[in-house]
């Protein structure tokens, strides 16, 4: 199954890390279960790729608010980072999204905009060995406005002296689609199935 991009002369592409480049959420999700069991706290799978896109400090907050917990923000993010990084050697990347940093890689730049922290962007690209592929990385460090808001993916166009319309995003779900296009950029979805083979 080939991706289809939108028609258009694009400057510079814009890849989401997890679900897009790297098939990365199946391992992200053991690492939730595994973390929030130590709490008795329910993240249902469908719940958990409904919130894609959604950094994990965030993602804690609302489970505690909705199921009246009081689970500790910055260690449980870091047990669940660690748990994660630990599954990194069974990681592998996405055929169809690969295949497009391959043709564009060296004629124009490209960036990686997550909503996940450095370590585990650096850490997935660094075992894919795409990490040189990336002129630049925006992570959940780097802005105040997670997705859907326009922010991360206009400091992306920013630090690559590309204009947000000459910007391609690639993109697996609907948070960061609202975030492109927020930002009057391109988008093209990756679609789910592509990450069950």
């Amino acid at each position: 199954m080939k991706l289809k991009l939108p028609p258009g002369e694009f400057r510079a592409y814009l890849f989401d890390c997890d679900g897009t480049i790297a098939d990365s959420m199946p391992l992200h999700y053991k690492a939730w279960k595994k973390a929030l069991e130590e709490w008795n706290c329910e993240y249902p799978e469908q719940l958990f790729y409904s919130w894609g896109g959604k950094p994990v400090r965030d993602i804690i907050a609302d489970l505690n608010k909705m199921q009246g917990l009081n689970m500790p923000i910055d260690s449980l993010a870091a047990r669940k980072e660690a748990l994660y990084l630990e599954q990194l050697p069974e990681l592998k990347p996405i055929p169809e999204v690969l295949e497009h940093i391959e043709a564009q890689y060296g004629h124009i730049p490209f960036a990686v905009v997550s909503g996940s922290r450095r370590e585990s962007v650096v850490g997935s690209l660094s075992v894919l060995h795409l990490l040189d592929r990336f002129k630049t990385i925006v992570s959940a460090e780097d802005y105040k406005n997670a997705k859907p808001a326009p922010d991360p993916f206009l400091i992306a166009a920013e630090r690559l002296g590309v204009a947000p319309n000459d910007c391609l995003v690639f993109e697996d779900t609907e948070l960061g689609i609202q975030s492109a296009t927020a930002a009057g950029m391109a988008s093209v979805m990756v679609p789910f199935i592509m990450h069950r083979s």
